[in-house]
């Protein structure tokens, strides 16, 4: 599937739809080159599910989570851009965090990916002549509940 997203209202609105069928346990994936818009989608998300406050980005901190009653459920937002194997990710304590919650992760590939997993939302964004493109696969979890 294929999203454009040709301004900040346009993703926003595509955050705000993935953020209504979002269970815990989803992982969604963001990937695209620097500046293509995986924090301000995850943003977009996090916002959507009732968050208020400012959202960092996970760049540095890695991980930043939001738990009820600031979101509707619980998440962990995490940026794997700095990591160099893959094997980092569960030095993390990836999985502690993961439990009972949804996971917005970009650079997933740093973390050696997400896609095999039913309950992933794989998210490439590129840039376009006007803003974004969204290139979106699903795994068979999400089929039935696509943005």
């Amino acid at each position: 599937m294929r999203e454009e997203l040709p301004d900040l209202a346009a993703m926003s609105g595509f955050g705000a739809r993935i953020a209504a069928k979002l269970r815990a346990g989803d992982v969604v994936a963001l990937a695209g080159d620097l500046g293509a818009g995986k924090t301000t989608l995850a943003r977009a998300i996090i916002a959507a599910l009732g968050y208020e406050g400012e959202v960092p980005s996970p760049t540095f901190t890695i991980i930043e989570t939001y738990d009820p009653p600031a979101t509707s459920l619980p998440l962990a937002h995490v940026d794997f851009y700095r990591l160099k194997h893959p094997d980092e990710a569960q030095e993390l304590g990836l999985d502690d965090y993961r439990q009972g919650a949804a996971l917005l992760a970009e650079w997933p590939d740093h973390a050696g990916g997400f896609a095999h997993e039913p309950a992933c939302l794989s998210i490439l964004l590129e840039s376009a002549e006007e803003g974004r493109i969204a290139i979106v696969e699903a795994g068979p979890d999400w089929l039935s509940r696509l943005p």
